[in-house]
């Protein structure tokens, strides 16, 4: 059981250190919202996560590779939008009355970012997958440590990132404003990079 664990701890840490769009998402949410309104969002991947593992699970050994090629391209015009998103943003700071606030429609963003990030799947395919089905069928309470270290440790992290993300918009509206052209830039780098890979692997 410690076994499980340690390495769900270890293993969440490094897929939340790990550049990816829902960190660059939520970099940009905190930004522009700032940590109290977008440490909710840290919950999606509860939400996002479960057809993932039952995708994974049940489904994805039996489908075509392409699958995860949509997916990867899907999620590349979503992080384009985003980033235009964020761009408004920083084309209009002092429009504070603008700021995108609601937290049913951000979590549902979040949620769409990690549904259509390729990482979640690959992760289950080759790591978890594996470990959760080999944890499970020596003992069901390795499969629960399994889970419940993983996804409670991937919250705590991701609370403390968005917490440090958003102390980058108290140095005063300049240093915001580089921030948020920061987050733009990401978000286009890493939609640019999904669209790339999805459509060469068709290529």
């Amino acid at each position: 059981m410690i076994y499980y664990l340690v390495f769900s701890i270890s293993y969440s840490f490094a897929c939340v250190v790990q550049p990816g769009p829902f960190q660059v998402f939520l970099f940009s949410q905190s930004l522009t919202n700032g940590w109290r309104k977008t440490i909710p969002l840290v919950f999606a991947p509860l939400i996002s996560d479960l057809p993932v593992i039952l995708i994974v699970l049940v489904i994805l050994t039996k489908v075509p590779h392409a699958v995860l090629q949509i997916l990867q391209c899907c999620g590349g015009v979503f992080l384009l939008y985003l980033a235009y998103k964020a761009y408004k943003t920083w084309r209009t700071p002092d429009q504070s009355d603008k700021k995108d606030v609601s937290q049913p429609r951000n979590l549902f963003k979040a949620v769409i970012v990690n549904l259509l990030n390729p990482n979640p799947y690959l992760g289950w395919s080759l790591v978890m997958g594996p470990q959760l089905l080999k944890g499970w069928s020596e003992s069901p309470v390795n499969g629960i440590v399994l889970l419940t270290g993983f996804y409670g440790s991937m919250i705590i992290y991701s609370a403390i990132m968005v917490i440090f993300f958003a102390a980058a918009g108290n140095f005063g509206p300049r240093v915001n404003r580089i921030s948020t052209a920061i987050s733009v830039v990401a978000l286009v780098v890493f939609a640019v990079y999904q669209l790339w890979e999805g459509i060469t692997a068709f290529l």
